[in-house]
């Protein structure tokens, strides 16, 4: 039997979330809407993600046998459509902080859970973690036997590894302050010689490595083994922070390697990217459902001049009716998703089409939905 009836703690977890949106993100765009650039808008937000760790938002973010409070992923899509739904500029921070822990999270290392995870438990402070995966050239294509594969390489020397390479775009990497996040899963390709092309024979997905780096890691390095070289300004998510980094000769203790290089290192990174893409979907839900929701009020004590509301009239009514079935729809895909994703009889292959299918499907008819629900407004 199917039964789309939330549990209690599912319950608690909408009502949570709502309620710190409702009356601290709200603020949000006061402050950072101000600010004249990237970093400035990031850093405006940092007193909101302050409070998200003290209300246990980033606590929510880790399963509970690690410490954390989340108890399904399906918790978690419920959380994201409420932050969503009111401030989708900052609550992004919090995501990208997800995605960053996930790779630790998946992994099959105790004692690296224990010590990595620690700062994001505690509800004190504003800790930042961030997945560094994409570069500057592109990484769609990063696993495709021939191709030039990932950029930023690797070599393991005495007890160290030794980081070469430049990422673009991983959200919070370069932490408050451009001094890195409290943690980064740093994706690289193993090679002894930083110059030297993947072998086009080999196939890449045995050659990735993933090196945790801190903040103390960076502080440890020489100046110009961590540079910030930029930030992109952004168009849509505009207090996200994701620098044009570059590491250079940048050391690693060895113990800081996530795991054995090569296949599990990459299906960690596939694995976390899929859960990521499933939780989009949430994501898409909440921003288009207050779209929805700023038309339908509208629509119902508006009457554009005339005699009756515009809810009266059918093509505004018909735009709306759309927009819910999308919501609805889309909502319930996300559920399946993340309900197949934490299913352990499934195989792979069927998890990542899913998860694929959700973030592809849910993406377009959230902006289906904002473009129909502006055009009722407009009516």
């Amino acid at each position: 039997m199917v039964d789309f009836k939330l549990s209690p703690s599912q319950l608690e977890a909408r009502r949570h979330a709502q309620a710190f949106a409702n009356t601290v993100l709200t603020k949000a765009s006061a402050e950072y809407s101000t600010q004249k650039d990237q970093l400035s808008r990031f850093q405006a937000t940092r007193t909101f993600y302050r409070e998200a760790v003290r209300h246990g938002l980033i606590k929510a973010q880790v399963p509970i046998p690690l410490g954390g409070t989340m108890e399904s992923l399906v918790h978690e899509s419920i959380i994201l459509e409420e932050l969503f739904a009111v401030e989708p500029a900052t609550s992004i921070t919090i995501v990208a902080t997800a995605l960053g822990l996930m790779p630790v999270i998946l992994c099959d290392s105790p004692s690296l859970q224990e010590k990595f995870l620690k700062p994001f438990i505690s509800g004190e402070g504003e800790p930042l973690a961030s997945l560094m995966h994409s570069e500057p050239n592109g990484t769609a294509n990063w696993l495709q036997k021939g191709g030039p594969g990932l950029q930023t390489t690797a070599r393991k020397v005495g007890n160290e590894w030794v980081i070469n390479g430049e990422k673009l775009w991983p959200s919070n990497s370069g932490g408050w302050d451009y001094k890195g996040a409290d943690l980064a899963c740093v994706v690289c390709r193993v090679s002894d010689d930083p110059y030297k092309p993947q072998d086009p024979n080999v196939d890449p997905a045995t050659q990735i490595a993933v090196l945790l780096v801190t903040r103390e890691t960076i502080a440890n390095n020489k100046k110009d083994a961590y540079q910030i070289l930029g930030e992109p300004e952004l168009t849509g998510h505009i207090t996200t922070s994701g620098p044009h980094t570059r590491f250079t000769e940048f050391r690693v203790p060895h113990e800081n390697l996530l795991c054995t290089p090569g296949l599990k290192a990459q299906g960690l990174v596939e694995t976390a990217f899929a859960m990521s893409a499933a939780l989009v979907g949430a994501m898409a839900i909440g921003t288009a459902r207050a779209a929805f929701e700023e038309a339908l009020a509208f629509a119902k004590s508006d009457t554009r001049g005339g005699s009756k509301h515009i809810i009266e009239h059918q093509s505004v009514a018909d735009k709306l009716i759309d927009c819910k079935i999308r919501l609805e729809t889309s909502r319930l895909l996300v559920w399946k998703a993340v309900t197949t994703l934490e299913d352990e009889a499934l195989e792979w292959k069927v998890k990542l089409e899913m998860a694929m299918q959700t973030k592809i499907y849910t993406t377009d008819v959230a902006v289906e939905c904002v473009i129909d629900a502006m055009k009722a407004v407009g009516c």
